[in-house]
């Protein structure tokens, strides 16, 4: 077949997969909310940069890869790992099977450069904690870079120096691109995961990395798997916005927001620059408000245990979301900006609003715009029940008036305070400017 018409082939038939995905497919992530992210690799033995420490020149080479000789992973326990993310209230985890420095956790058969072949661990470590996941039911996502800076065959490697063009050796990079499939092609079918989460598609676009051709080999073992939007061009499900809270909420229906629990996404022992528990459940709060789900990065030590800090950040975490549950889990993004200050979730009839009030000690908020009877209003988690006070209702305007409810300063809580109002009937909103319009 010519070469030309192979591509129209593939592109065609990657369409047609993809206006065929499963009814209800991303329902799941949807309901999540929450998942926590891994970075595991030999990264965490001198604490350097995942990665990007040799790619930046902090440290050459040669050096970054032989913390490959001091990966024990003698402490490592995965259904440890997979418990704790359990007690989070996490609904899936995403841990990293390959780095963009080619080290996989898992037994590749497409080269050398695994941990079970060259570290002194000298075992699989990622296929016990996706079986642990699975005990505990539990979502499984895999990381895999597209990016593999050690290869030989990947044009990239340094910053400001690479091995060769595309363009002057096709030849070289069909036999990189025959190794990154047979990668992939590895994680489908050793461990057909729920969710695929690619990274470093950057460096090349859709049509080198032969995108359409990934996601139709994931959808042929798994017509329901979900997959992140970095394989370029429209060729994933969700979107994926890095350390960042958006401002505004993202334009695709579903989306995720990764983030670090201090400032790196691998172990480093000079990073000490923890999130507190109350950040990450504002920062929760704030992705849930806007319809997305956070997933929080945690990264063991080599040696496989997780810093306290993160332990603690986790089961503060847990708690919070079992007070909280009703107003978290399978809930849709709430009110639009300008009708409350803070985060909102409604339900998926509409019929009950929760008010996430992120202001620590705040004792006082107000709804502009509610066209609903308030049936009832409550500090979730407590016993406490508020009476809403009307303010600016006047009896020939269509317009509602504002609504004021008090919280009790013993009901609220340490971190998040969440209300629960039950309304009506399905929610309804004034947009108005004011007066009668």
């Amino acid at each position: 077949m010519p070469r030309i018409l192979f591509v129209l082939f593939v592109v065609c038939l990657f369409h047609s997969s993809y206006s065929q995905d499963p009814p209800g497919k991303m329902q799941w992530f949807a309901d999540a909310k929450l998942g926590i992210f891994i970075h595991w690799g030999i990264y965490a033995v001198d604490g350097t940069l995942e990665s990007w420490g040799f790619h930046n020149k902090e440290v050459p080479y040669t050096r970054y890869m032989e913390q490959l000789y001091g990966f024990r992973a003698e402490r490592y326990d995965p259904h440890a790992w997979a418990e704790l993310i359990r007690e989070s209230g996490a609904r899936y985890a995403v841990i990293t099977s390959k780095h963009h420095d080619g080290v996989a956790l898992y037994p590749t058969r497409m080269n050398h450069l695994s941990i079970p072949e060259k570290s002194p661990a000298k075992r699989d470590v990622l296929t016990p904690f996706v079986e642990a996941l699975k005990k505990q039911q539990l979502k499984v996502g895999l990381y895999f870079s597209l990016i593999d800076w050690s290869h030989p065959d990947y044009p990239g490697f340094l910053r400001d120096s690479a091995r060769y063009k595309i363009s002057d050796d096709t030849l070289r990079w069909d036999r990189f691109r025959k190794f990154l499939h047979g990668q992939v092609d590895e994680i489908i079918t050793r461990y057909h995961p729920d969710l695929y989460w690619f990274d470093g598609d950057w460096e090349h676009d859709a049509s080198e990395w032969q995108s359409g051709w990934i996601r139709q080999r994931i959808l042929s073992d798994n017509p329901k798997a979900i997959i992140n939007s970095r394989l370029r061009e429209g060729y994933g499900d969700y979107a994926t916005p890095e350390q960042h809270l958006p401002v505004t909420r993202p334009t695709t229906k579903e989306w995720e927001l990764c983030m670090t629990s201090n400032d790196n996404w691998g172990y480093r022992s000079v990073d000490t620059n923890f999130k507190s528990p109350y950040q990450v459940i504002s920062i929760f709060a704030e992705c849930i408000g806007m319809g997305g789900n956070l997933l929080l990065d945690i990264g063991p030590r080599a040696d496989g245990t997780i810093p306290e800090e993160e332990v603690n950040i986790l089961k503060t975490l847990g708690r919070w979301n079992r007070k909280h549950e009703e107003a978290v889990f399978g809930t849709v993004g709430g009110l639009p900006p300008g009708h409350f200050h803070g985060p909102s979730s409604l339900s998926k009839d509409s019929t009950t609003l929760y008010l996430f009030v992120t202001s620590t000690g705040a004792r006082n908020v107000s709804i502009k715009g509610l066209d609903n009877k308030i049936v009832s209003a409550e500090v979730l988690g407590k016993s406490a029940k508020i009476k809403p006070h009307i303010v600016g209702k006047i009896y020939w305007s269509p317009v509602p008036g504002i609504v004021y409810l008090e919280i009790p300063e013993s009901e609220q809580d340490e971190y998040v305070t969440v209300l629960k109002l039950k309304l009506d009937g399905p929610v309804k909103l004034h947009r108005g400017k004011g007066g009668l319009e």
